[in-house]
């Protein structure tokens, strides 16, 4: 533990070095005025409001007409529209300058699905300590699979789990180490990937004994399990098991997706990923990729439709590291969710009070209420008469942190 935590304290270093020696930030006092507030919640829009933010929370919301109160930095928001930050429910993110591209897309919160070497403990600790302004980081560490690959080398002590993680004492002890390192989440597999072009996305890999062992031990501690599992056989063990979440989902039957209704397991089904397959660009560009994309997104939107309309809880997730040439991004998940029969409230909810309910973060965000983190966005237009407008993001804050604010727009002398 002693000689993770000094690795720890030199990602942390390192990661700050980018950020120029800056010195932590500070919480101002803003008054964000003159803005159409979406309450998801109520499925309400509460014209001309203000909201209060202090100490990285807000404070209150004023209604139309309300004086603002002195020691406020007032912004006028010009009459645009302000709704949560998303949240972001499966990502690889794993760089300061992923992070910044996270956030300036309105993600102010995400949960790591694995990454290969610990960076999502490392950013947590940074934005915990107020060097950064977020995203706010729910980190899963190393992917439990059977064959760590590079990952091998994220600390000495997975040196024993080299020949593979398929017996209990290793799938024990990989867990541990996770839970060790700062894992909040434990990221582990039910079937092959869909990303990589010579596998099946439907091949079962772990068996549920083996997924009910990774559930039992992370229980011991109290963090949840997330699933990727394309395919039927593999997830409903995984769902019998006693997983939090099934991330993709492609083909799931109604038998499983009935047992997750009654077992209240979540359903992330990156929507947008699989869409990508289907494109030039972006974080997959593969003849053979594109190709699969094709069968499989249709599959998945009939998945989709199929959970929405029993009742399963869905969330979203891009299932990207945003990267630079990423073209994946959670408002564009919002907005399939609308093409595939959500109403758009239920959209927004996937991307914020839903999500925040999966990360057990629904009691500090994923709504705009006081006491709540001043998580927020502002778009330009009104996404509920068009899910495509959380597309354009003009204003993000993060735990109380302006981002960034394009307003105004005008020049003025």
């Amino acid at each position: 533990m002693i000689r993770f935590t000094l690795l720890l304290t030199v990602l942390t270093l390192f990661f700050s070095g980018f950020m120029q020696a800056q010195s932590k930030l500070t919480h101002n006092s803003y008054a964000l005025t003159n803005g159409h507030i979406i309450d998801h919640e109520a499925e309400q829009i509460f014209d001309n409001s203000t909201i209060l933010v202090s100490d990285g929370k807000i404070e209150r919301i004023l209604q139309g007409g309300s004086t603002i109160p002195s020691g406020y930095e007032v912004i006028d928001l010009e009459g645009k529209y302000v709704m949560s930050g998303y949240i972001d429910a499966h990502t690889h993110l794993n760089s300061l300058s992923s992070a910044d591209r996270a956030l300036r897309s309105g993600v102010t919160t995400v949960r790591s699905s694995s990454v290969p070497f610990f960076q999502d403990v490392a950013i947590k600790n940074l934005v915990d300590q107020n060097y950064l302004p977020g995203p706010d980081m729910i980190p899963a560490g190393v992917f439990v699979t059977p064959d760590l690959g590079e990952s091998i080398l994220a600390d000495p002590e997975l040196a024993v789990l080299f020949e593979g993680v398929t017996t209990e004492e290793a799938l024990r002890k990989l867990v541990q180490i996770n839970v060790e390192r700062g894992a909040e989440f434990i990221k582990t597999r039910g079937t092959e990937r869909a990303g990589v072009p010579d596998t099946d996305p439907r091949k079962q890999t772990y068996t549920e004994d083996q997924l009910r062992i990774v559930v039992e031990e992370a229980a011991k501690y109290d963090v949840p399990i997330q699933i990727h599992g394309h395919g039927d056989e593999g997830s409903y063990a995984a769902v019998s098991a006693g997983a939090r979440s099934i991330e993709h989902g492609t083909y799931l039957s109604d038998k499983t997706l009935d047992l997750m209704v009654q077992k209240g397991t979540y359903f992330v089904p990156t929507y947008s990923t699989v869409y990508d397959l289907t494109q030039p660009g972006g974080d997959y560009d593969n003849p053979v990729l594109r190709n699969r994309g094709r069968h499989m997104l249709p599959e998945l939107g009939n998945t989709v439709q199929r959970a929405h309309e029993i009742g399963v809880n869905i969330v979203t997730g891009a299932d990207t590291g945003y990267g630079p040439n990423s073209l994946t991004r959670i408002s564009h998940e919002m907005t399939f969710f609308v093409e595939l029969g959500f109403s758009p409230y239920e959209a927004i909810r996937s991307a914020t009070s839903v999500a925040a309910e999966l990360l057990r973060i629904d009691d500090r965000t994923g709504q705009l209420a006081p006491g709540y983190e001043a998580d927020l966005v502002v778009l330009n237009s009104n996404p509920i008469e068009d899910m495509k407008a959380t597309q354009d993001v003009i204003l993000v804050m993060s735990n109380g942190h302006m981002v960034f604010n394009r307003l105004p727009f005008q020049i003025t002398d």
